[in-house]
């Protein structure tokens, strides 16, 4: 832009700035500014330096000092001078517009540094507006200028490696950022969310599952139960036989002579006989003590009436015990095979034990006992063979038929090692059980009872008990030394003669002296009794009367 006639520059401070004449330099500000007088120097900075006395004001159109004669703009004639003073040189035209914000130029900044910051002065008054001197606020009086003063550089103490402000940087499009970060917490809570229901969902799932596996349902369990019935049952079931046989039967305690045990008996009559086995009461001896133990659980003390081995049957009686139920007897003669039977006792001491089976077989020849040696303790049984289960303990127990009469006395089992022992089976039932039959129960108990022996019915013959043939063959000789049949016994009247082999009674085939014997004693004293035997190859038939003994 051109200079006005007889206007001064403006001095410009950084690089490409023109100084001025130092005699005559007007202060900085704009074109139309009044030259300072002689020997003043410009001052540097803002053009709102307060004016010098008798000089007019930097701004135009400011009133003009005292003294002073109003001229054309721009030209102020000096003081109590006539002429005008000359002008003074032509100044080169600035390269650019002067900087009303006194911006200071850029220098040379590292690559790194930022723009320098703005600096904004002031509100100043439009070109031509008239600045009220009331109004304006008195400035500072500038510093002298000191001549050819070193430029001070801006940036000569920038470090690009300074912290930088304190005053927070701010990210781009700062709204749309908030504006992801919450859609992002919400999609993590949706996600977190679901998870949780799931993991829930699935707990609850398996909790549910499992109680309608266990229960088959969920809350409180409550399983199908059929009601209340009376107690009463068929009398021709095994419950009704067990409830009416039940209070007749009891257990026997037995000890003396340094040994003891147990076994089961049951009640005979009113005034409290009780029918066992003899090897049940053998260890009481003559001193020993009986202890006999109700359904109900009394007890009572017991003595041994009678007793015989041959049998092995015991009759024993309570005193002082009342209201006594005696068990109803049974004929074993009306006994068939496969005929349902209970047996009851106190197996291995458990009272009251009630077991069921069949009738397997009757008239099975066995000998139990003869632990003493000498034969006197081996028992001759004619015995009805059952299934149901007996065990030690059970000895001396009834055995009911399907309406509750005593059919048997149980007695001796068949254990696993093969032996025939009436109380020490080892191995337990194995369902080979053997009871004397009622009906020579019944008459050996009376004859104790009255008594105190037993009768047992004889032919009168010595039998040989080392032949091993079929049948049972008479021995040479008696076990005394005597004849082998007995002069005017049953069988010398019979005519057998010492040699002959019996091979039936009663038309029913004799395998051995056991089985001979024991079929005698199937039979009372008195009965007729019809054998087959052998004699010198020939077969011959003869009819004899039982006899009897005491007992030996």
């Amino acid at each position: 832009m051109p200079a006005q006639p007889g206007a001064v520059a403006p001095a410009f401070s950084g690089t490409g700035a023109v100084p001025a004449p130092s005699a005559e330099a007007p202060p900085s500000g704009r074109a139309g500014s009044v030259p300072a007088p002689a020997g003043e120097a410009l001052a540097s900075g803002p053009t709102h330096a307060p004016p010098t006395p008798g000089a007019a004001s930097g701004s135009t159109g400011a009133a003009p000092g005292p003294g002073a004669a109003s001229g054309p703009a721009g030209t102020v004639p000096a003081p109590g001078a006539d002429a005008p003073a000359p002008a003074p040189a032509p100044v080169p035209a600035p390269l650019h517009d002067p900087d009303p914000y006194s911006t200071p130029p850029y220098g040379e900044p590292g690559p790194w540094a930022p723009a320098p910051p703005v600096q904004h002065p002031a509100a100043t008054p439009a070109h031509g507006v008239a600045v009220n001197a009331t109004e304006a606020a008195p400035a500072a009086p500038a510093a002298p200028a000191v001549q050819d003063a070193p430029v001070v550089d801006p940036w000569a103490r920038y470090d690009p490696w300074a912290a930088p402000a304190s005053a927070p940087l701010q990210q781009a499009d700062p709204v749309e950022e908030d504006v992801k970060r919450r859609r992002g917490r919400r999609r993590r809570a949706l996600i977190t969310g679901a998870l949780v229901i799931a993991l829930v969902s699935g707990v609850a799932g398996g909790v549910v599952g499992v109680q309608l596996e266990r229960n088959g349902g969920i809350g409180a369990v409550e399983l199908p139960q059929a009601g209340v019935e009376a107690p009463d049952r068929d009398p021709d079931s095994v419950a009704g036989i067990a409830a009416q046989a039940l209070p007749s039967v009891v257990t026997l305690h037995v000890s003396g002579g340094g040994s003891a045990g147990t076994g089961t008996g049951f009640v005979l009559d009113d005034r409290g006989h009780i029918l066992t086995n003899d090897h049940v009461v053998e260890p009481a001896g003559e001193d020993g003590e009986i202890t006999v133990t109700f359904h109900s659980g009394d007890t009572a003390e017991a003595t041994v009436v009678g007793r015989d081995s041959g049998y092995d049957l015991a009759v024993v009686r309570v005193k002082g015990v009342r209201g006594l139920s005696p068990l109803p007897l049974g004929n074993s003669d009306n006994v068939q095979v496969g005929d349902p039977v209970v047996a009851i006792g106190a197996p291995f001491d458990l009272a009251g034990t009630v077991t069921s089976g069949i009738i397997s077989a009757r008239e099975r020849p066995i000998t139990a006992g003869g632990e003493k040696g000498d034969g006197s303790d081996v028992s001759y049984v004619d015995a009805l063979q059952t299934d149901a289960p007996i065990n030690p303990g059970n000895s001396g127990g009834p055995l009911l038929d399907g309406k509750g009469r005593v059919i048997g006395i149980n007695s001796a089992i068949r254990s696993a090692d093969g032996g025939l022992d009436p109380e020490d089976g080892r191995s337990g039932s194995i369902g080979l059980g053997f009871a004397i039959p009622i009906n020579q129960g019944k008459r050996v108990a009376e004859e104790l009872i009255e008594s105190g022996k037993a009768t047992h019915p004889v032919i009168g013959i010595t039998l040989d008990m080392q032949y091993s043939g079929d049948g049972a063959r008479v021995a040479a000789e008696g076990g005394d030394g005597g004849p082998a049949v007995s002069t005017g016994g049953p069988g010398a009247k019979a005519g057998i003669r010492s040699g002959d082999v019996i091979t039936k009674v009663d038309g029913r085939p004799v395998h051995s002296g056991e089985e001979l014997i024991v079929k005698t004693r199937a039979h009372r004293p008195g009965d007729k009794l019809e054998l087959t035997l052998e004699r010198d190859g020939k077969e011959r038939t003869v009819s004899l009367v039982l006899g009897s003994s005491d007992g030996d």
